[in-house]
């Protein structure tokens, strides 16, 4: 029986190292499934009794990055103690806003993700599985436009948890129409322009040599190949997330569309990005793409790109999106070379930057003076009317 007893704490153990990953997750933090096994594993090699032990175990597993460490802290102290006392603290939370002294900035938009998504799951494990049924809730629809207007201007940075989803729910009804364009290959059209004379003898031969109908041809229209290059480094993770639950949405609609993501080495997630449900293909590039929220290396990714996809993705008018900061880590980059043999090889290079969002934004970092002269268009990509803004765009290319 006590073997039996341990072994059912360790699972309720390994289940609050789940929730607990699951809590970092709606905050907007990175967590893997092999980070929250090795979260799990290590948590199991300590004493449980010691809070300090238990605190750099998860640390060890879970935190990634440098910023993430204030929120890991935070989350820890509302998850990790006693029921009651997290009840009161999390009453307390939802009076946090009301008592902010009067010169007093802004709240961190990360620590407001996680208060929410506290909220969230507090009341999932408090609320009975059976509710009864409630009237519906009547909604002033007087004030909804300004809230609309609000989370179509605010930055992806700064939305909290429920904005977020928001804005992403509003990203999947994203539609795009096809823009065709006409290729050098011929097809039959009775109201073509050229006189296709090999069908137009095939006819005559038919009719025993005697007078037959022109027969005739024009160009193919098809829809262009696009290409998108888009940077998951530590700067643009937030963007990076909102954009592709973007190209998600934007594959729905075009069967030429390639993505690539790159942040110190180049990956290919196209076949991911087709999948139906767009939280499980950004799973999927979760665990395939291993330099997610490192370092950037623009001039090494270009440079592959250049190398090996070039020649088979770069044709018949493709269009390329660069989606990046222009924040090059890498003191040895030859950017401003590979932007430019990019720029030849395809009939149009876009470059999508968040930076653009800053009034006073001027090309003064390295890696965005390089790239600057090598592309066709700069846009801003940072809020929802800036996605709308590309859509329209990239319907009339």
């Amino acid at each position: 029986m006590t073997g039996v007893g341990a072994h059912e704490r360790r699972s309720v153990f390994a289940d609050n190292v789940a929730l607990f990953a699951q809590l970092l997750r709606r905050a907007g933090m990175s967590v893997g499934t092999d980070q929250v096994l090795l979260a799990t594993r290590a948590a199991a090699a300590v004493s449980i009794a010691r809070r300090d032990e238990l605190y750099w175990a998860l640390h060890a597993a879970l935190v990634t990055r440098q910023e993430q460490r204030e929120l890991f802290k935070q989350a820890f102290e509302l998850f990790w103690q006693d029921p009651a006392l997290r009840r009161q603290r999390a009453a307390m939370l939802s009076l946090l806003p009301s008592v902010r002294a009067p010169g007093q900035q802004r709240r961190d938009p990360t620590l407001q993700r996680l208060k929410d998504a506290w909220r969230a799951q507090a009341r999932r494990r408090e609320e009975p599985r059976a509710r009864p049924e409630q009237p519906a809730e009547q909604v002033d629809a007087i004030m909804t436009y300004s809230a609309v207007e609000r989370l179509r201007h605010k930055d992806f940075a700064q939305m909290t948890t429920r904005e977020l989803q928001r804005a992403t729910a509003a990203i999947a009804r994203t539609r795009l129409r096809p823009v065709l364009v006409s290729t050098r290959r011929l097809r039959p059209d009775p109201r073509g322009a050229r006189v296709d004379l090999r069908r137009t003898l095939q006819a005559s031969v038919r009719a025993g040599g005697g007078a037959a109908p022109l027969r005739w041809r024009a160009p193919t229209r098809r829809e262009p190949p696009m290409v998108v290059l888009c940077d998951i480094s530590g700067s643009m993770e937030r963007y990076a997330r909102m954009l592709l639950h973007f190209l998600h949405a934007l594959g729905r609609g075009r069967s030429r569309l390639r993505v690539f993501v790159f942040g110190t080495r180049l990956t290919d997630i196209t076949r991911i990005l087709r999948a139906r449900d767009v939280d499980v293909a950004l799973a999927q590039v979760g665990r395939r793409v291993a330099d997610w929220s490192g370092g950037t290396k623009i001039g090494a990714s270009l440079r592959a790109f250049n190398l090996e996809w070039s020649r088979r993705v770069l044709g018949q008018g493709a269009v390329v999106l660069l989606i990046t900061d222009g924040l090059d880590r890498d003191p040895t980059s030859s950017l401003s070379v590979e932007a430019a043999r990019l720029r030849r090889a395809c009939a149009r290079l876009v470059w999508l930057n968040p930076l653009l969002r800053f009034e006073g934004f001027a090309p003064r970092a390295r890696g965005v003076a390089a790239l600057l002269p090598n592309v066709d268009e700069h846009r801003p990509v940072h809020n929802l009317v800036s996605l709308e803004q590309l859509a329209a765009a990239l319907e009339g290319l």
